[in-house]
């Protein structure tokens, strides 16, 4: 195993930002990262969608900044920097040379501190507009593009915090208030709900000087109370859905409710669930694709959650002239017979590998290694995580292995997403 000693140093402002410096001298580069304890998981009934609309509206000025000025400024000093929504958090993120860094360091705070001096009813309906639109292309127009949002609606029941997408409902985005939209942001937005990482060519010292005089006068929020997590046990019995659509081919989506990421099985779980289908010598993809030949392709991944359950997912494309039904019979036979047997001792050690070459080389690129420190001090208060996670996955024995498959991924305990090609539609 390899031993990882990225330099990590934190500290808490005042305000209650947590800061998190990590200094890399390779290259004349810096990332700045931050996490906003805010996804489509905070969301409530009729109000859904609002986290994702304030990634858009987090571009169209603030107070000191005019409408597409962040992008134009740090594009400028040759930097590349985005934002994405998740069900957990909401980020903001850009890397530049390090010469700008402070300039990216101004226009964050601008904007996560005085954003609402530009959120006009203007602003809201262009941007409304821009997600509808994103809407329509990502989802409603492309194949299978409304499948995850048939996923979490079946796996996970009405009212749980993953039932609804990161999109939200285009009603709820049309309904909302200039007001509604102003609430949501005093909400959540605030020193004291977000983590900031700076990952580059800067020494702590003059790093966590700089996130002071920028975000040190930001006013901490009143945040919400804390609630329980929304615990949901795997599935009991399986659960189906069937759409019947003109797509290319019939394609199944097997979903099953794994434990929260950072509980002990998490890890064991999401091992089993590559052994299965999540590698190019997975039992699932040697047996459907190569040997059957009964689907052109399999893939599975474990999408760690924080609220009470997360997410295994395995996806399985339907070879032309074969019955998706026996497909799909034989993949749940596949996972009954792993669930009782466990991997073999090649089985676990290929995992392991691939999780290890899958990690550094993530952990390789500044951007993503910043995301990732972003992440776990948010979500576990454990910046050092990028170190240590190996040593976790090193420890996962076969038996913990299969007991996950056998607790979390057998047949009955799955909820069944099938895209058909045929004419008739049923949801059972």
């Amino acid at each position: 195993m390899v031993d990882i000693a990225y330099p990590i140093e934190t500290r808490t402002l005042a305000n209650g930002l947590r800061v998190v410096v990590s200094p890399d001298h390779t290259v004349p580069m810096v990332t700045v990262n931050l996490w906003v304890d805010v996804g489509s998981r905070h969301e409530v009934p009729g109000r859904t969608g609002f986290a994702h609309l304030f990634e858009h509206l987090m571009f169209q000025g603030s107070r000191n900044v005019t409408s597409g000025e962040h992008f134009e400024a740090l594009m400028a000093e040759g930097g590349r920097l985005n934002a994405t929504t998740w069900f957990d958090r909401t980020n903001y993120f850009e890397t530049l040379p390090v010469e700008a860094f402070e300039l990216a360091l101004w226009l964050e705070a601008d904007r996560h501190g005085h954003l609402l001096d530009a959120v006009t009813q203007e602003n809201l309906d262009n941007q409304r507009d821009v997600v509808k639109e994103e809407k329509r292309q990502r989802y409603d127009n492309v194949p299978y593009g409304n499948a995850l949002i048939d996923v979490y609606a079946t796996l996970f029941p009405e009212g749980h915090p993953y039932h609804h997408p990161t999109i939200g409902s285009m009603d709820d985005l049309d309904a909302a208030t200039l007001d509604d939209v102003h609430t949501f942001f005093r909400t959540h937005y605030g020193p004291n709900n977000t983590v900031l990482t700076v990952v580059g060519d800067v020494d702590p010292p003059r790093a966590f000087e700089a996130v002071e005089r920028y975000f040190g006068e930001l006013p901490a929020i009143t945040l919400p109370p804390a609630r329980e997590p929304q615990v949901l046990e795997p599935l009991t019995e399986p659960v189906r859905l069937e759409r019947h659509s003109d797509v290319p081919n019939d394609r199944l989506y097997l979903a099953f409710r794994l434990p929260v990421e950072g509980a002990p099985d998490f890890d064991a779980a999401e091992i089993a669930v590559d052994i299965l289908a999540g590698l190019s010598t997975s039992r699932l993809v040697e047996r459907l694709v190569r040997t059957e030949q009964s689907a052109t392709g399999v893939d599975a991944s474990a999408w760690g959650f924080v609220d009470g359950v997360s997410l295994g997912l395995f996806t399985v494309d339907i070879a032309a002239d074969h019955d998706a039904a026996a497909v799909e019979a034989a993949f749940c036979a596949e996972l009954d017979r792993f669930a009782v047997e466990g991997p073999t001792d090649v089985e676990l050690e290929t995992a392991k590998a691939q999780a290890e070459r899958w990690w550094l080389s993530t952990l390789a690129s500044q951007e993503q290694r910043a995301d990732l420190i972003s992440r776990y001090t948010l979500h576990g208060d454990d910046p050092a995580y990028v170190c240590t996670y190996l040593a976790k996955v090193a420890a996962v024995t076969g038996e913990q292995v299969r007991a996950a498959a056998a607790a979390y991924l057998t047949a009955q305990r799955r909820a069944t997403v099938a895209y058909l090609t045929s004419d008739e539609e049923s949801d059972v």
